[in-house]
């Protein structure tokens, strides 16, 4: 897989009927290894070792109500009170991080309406905080660590 800009782990790797699995630790289960899904992996174990979110209010594909339909966000972090405070988009490392991507994770927003996006394609990542007092978002220079947010 791609060489990316977050700390390695030891992650599982199998081969099913051709084809690879990465164990998903916070679903408890094999799921298919794609470029995204790599960056995924690596970016919550980021998260929950090095910036301390816990790891049973993290979800990954969260459903979301939009425009009357269900979308999936690729993670979800809860608060202590189980609000939605954090979504994180992931790309693959060869996707650009565009305006494109961050209209799709605020898009994600309104149905959520969370404190903090982050969008990461394992290269570069980018944390921003919503000030809805004032229409604006705010890019922060890193990725929070929990008791920060």
């Amino acid at each position: 897989m791609f060489e990316l800009n977050l700390p390695a782990y030891d992650h599982k790797i199998r081969s099913v009927n051709g084809k690879n699995e990465i164990f998903d630790f916070l679903r408890h289960k094999f799921v298919a290894l794609t470029p995204e899904e790599w960056v995924r992996q690596h970016f919550t174990h980021y998260l929950i070792h090095e910036k301390q979110y816990p790891a049973g209010r993290t979800v990954q594909e969260a459903f979301v109500p939009y425009n009357g339909r269900k979308k999936r966000c690729d993670t979800v972090i809860y608060n202590d009170t189980l609000q939605p405070l954090v979504i994180v988009e992931y790309k693959a490392p060869n996707v650009n991080i565009t305006q494109k991507v961050f209209d799709q994770v605020s898009a994600y927003n309104f149905a959520l309406h969370v404190n903090y996006l982050i969008v990461s394609n394992g290269l570069e990542h980018y944390c921003c905080k919503m000030d809805y007092d004032n229409h604006r978002v705010i890019f922060l220079p890193d990725i929070l660590e929990y008791h920060l947010l």
